[in-house]
């Protein structure tokens, strides 16, 4: 495996939704796992630099995940989750915001189970316009910090689950 791990990771776009794709050399229970799991998650999840801090997570239908993202300059950004749909280890449906933005977009998540044991992950962000999906790109970087974030899993994973 190479460093850049972010080469595999596809995403397309529409008016308004983000859809990143990525097959992960692991069953799909073992990345539902490593997804709701908040000891695995603070292990992986943001783009490259940062790390995560997880506050609350309970992955239910109406459960909150609080944590915060400290990037590598030092600056936190505290995040809100809330669940909506909940099939394990099928699917996750939630709003993602901030404190002061708890809406700005909705994700839905599916693991899908493929031949020799792999699973393909595919995450589908809908914003509230085309302007807000445009703005997510080019302010934050959506797109190269969700490649980022896939390429920390894949590497998790292939760990088993270290860093």
């Amino acid at each position: 495996m190479t460093d850049d791990t972010t080469n595999e990771t596809e995403i397309e776009t529409s008016e308004r939704t983000m859809t990143v794709r990525r097959t992960f050399d692991a069953p799909r229970e073992r990345v539902f796992e490593a997804w709701t799991d908040p000891e695995q998650v603070d292990q992986w999840w943001g783009p490259n630099g940062f790390t995560t801090t997880t506050d609350e997570m309970e992955v239910r239908p109406g459960g909150t995940w609080r944590f915060v993202m400290t990037g590598p300059d030092g600056d936190e950004y505290p995040n809100r989750v809330v669940y909506d749909e909940v099939e394990e280890p099928e699917r996750l449906v939630y709003t993602h915001g901030s404190p002061d933005d708890p809406e700005m977009f909705r994700m839905t998540v599916t693991f899908d189970e493929r031949e020799g044991g792999t699973t393909e992950l595919t995450m589908r962000q809908q914003y509230e316009s085309a302007a807000a999906l445009d703005e997510s790109i080019a302010e934050f970087g959506a797109d190269d910090g969700a490649k980022q974030t896939l390429g920390r899993l894949a590497k998790h994973l292939a760990n088993g689950g270290t860093p």
